[in-house]
């Protein structure tokens, strides 16, 4: 059982709410609370602080781990990036001898934060087989990250399997709901009712509100046609960044631009910002793709020459 202190840590982390602090280096919290901080920073996209948080002569197996998914995260060459794989591979065989000195809750982190990896990495296979696929583990956040990935190979229905399998035993836990949020924003279950149900929830709490869950029911509010209530959140969510949106916040302004009345020339503003600031946006890279897809179509249909009076 989770302390209250740690407990609130990992919520803050699970919502993107805050970043952690950091417990007292006496408090038996110190290393999982300085493990959320580490990842809260790569979740954020800003894996170099990690490196200067955790100390470099650490032992606890997912103290290293943190340290290796962030030194990938901020890798720039192909070689940098396996380097940090590999660890994260001899992390994941350590943890499986007699003699490490490591909890089974500790253990279960390393595969979270290796799983991360590989998943980011595209190895969706190690990805599911490092986060215990079909062995009932009774991890949450592993059973979180696959239906993640589950979702992101188009195979909701394997993600439904997990949850529903997670529920019986995690019963009526944040994470739980967070994880059928996602499933139904996805498959617009009951017209996306659940997750917009959670978010409400979620920002209902004034020590969790944060411009990730506003973006998220903003993101809800635009599948379920409630354009003006997401622009609003949008809105809001851009004020708490302090005037600049995130890759998220602004993809879904984009989104809601154009289905809204608004002049063709926003639409086109937020999408030229898209592009330059966010060039991996994968709205972006999916219009690139088919654009070049259509193009390559073109090309094998000869255009017939026009017609003339004879």
């Amino acid at each position: 059982m989770d302390s209250s202190e740690l407990f609130h840590v990992k919520q803050q982390f699970l919502l993107v709410a805050r970043r952690p602090d950091a417990a007292h280096p006496n408090s038996p919290d110190y290393t999982p609370t300085l493990v959320y901080k580490a990842r809260a920073y790569i979740a954020l996209d800003d894996p170099k602080p990690v490196q200067a948080l955790v100390p470099a002569d650490a032992e606890e197996v997912s103290l290293k781990a943190v340290s290796a998914l962030a030194r990938y995260v901020g890798a720039t060459s192909p070689e940098d990036k396996e380097g940090s794989l590999e660890e994260l591979r001899d992390l994941c065989v350590e943890i499986e001898g007699e003699d490490v000195d490591a909890t089974p809750k500790e253990k279960g982190t390393v595969r979270v934060l290796a799983g991360t990896a590989f998943a980011l990495a595209n190895e969706v296979e190690e990805a599911l087989e490092t986060l215990g696929v079909g062995t009932n583990t009774d991890n949450l956040e592993a059973v979180a990250l696959t239906v993640q990935i589950y979702l992101s190979i188009n195979r909701p229905d394997l993600a439904r399997k997990e949850f529903e399998r997670a529920k019986r035993w995690a019963g009526d836990d944040m994470l739980v709901q967070l994880v059928e949020a996602f499933i139904g924003m996805v498959t617009g279950k009951d017209g996306y009712q659940d997750c917009n149900s959670f978010y409400d929830e979620q920002l209902g709490n004034p020590s969790l509100t944060s411009p990730h869950l506003l973006t998220a029911r903003g993101i809800t509010r635009l599948l379920r046609g409630e354009v003006a209530g997401a622009k609003s959140d949008l809105e809001e969510a851009v004020s708490q960044h302090g005037g600049k949106p995130d890759a998220e916040t602004l993809g879904a302004m984009t989104v809601a631009a154009g289905l809204s009345q608004s002049k063709s020339t926003e639409t086109e503003q937020l999408w030229a910002q898209l592009i330059t600031e966010y060039p991996s946006h994968p709205m972006v890279l999916d219009l690139a793709r088919k654009s070049e897809q259509f193009d390559e179509l073109c090309m094998k249909f000869p255009v017939p020459p026009i017609a003339t009076a004879a």
